[in-house]
């Protein structure tokens, strides 16, 4: 809301490098228990995780292209004090999808 550029742009890129950074850990982890011999197919358990993960992992790059726009866009000036809903839109599509990364973790990986 204070129209401060620079902090758009830095926490955009902070954001979005996170993004890449879990789709990069969620690549890995993946691979690995396919080596081991999991998958989608193998057991409930297989199935459960690949299609909670991977459709969580599908919101998380969809939000990584979506905010990589939106940063686009904020380097070219677009975005001032009364013109920034896009911002606040992306910012709770984000929120979203942290919150259900929140409960996939919990059930998948804690209980």
């Amino acid at each position: 809301h204070a129209g401060d550029q620079a902090k758009i742009r830095k926490f955009l890129a902070l954001t979005i490098l996170g993004g890449i950074t879990f789709l990069s850990l969620q690549a890995y982890e993946w691979t690995h228990l396919i080596e081991h011999g999991q998958s989608i197919r193998r057991n409930n358990f297989g199935a459960t995780f690949f299609i909670l993960t991977g459709f969580h992992g599908m919101h998380v790059f969809s939000g990584v292209v979506y905010l990589s726009t939106i940063l686009a866009r904020a380097m070219l000036g677009k975005y001032t004090d009364p013109n920034n809903n896009e911002i606040e839109i992306a910012g709770l599509y984000w929120h979203f999808v942290d919150l259900i990364w929140i409960l996939v973790f919990t059930f998948v990986y804690l209980l």
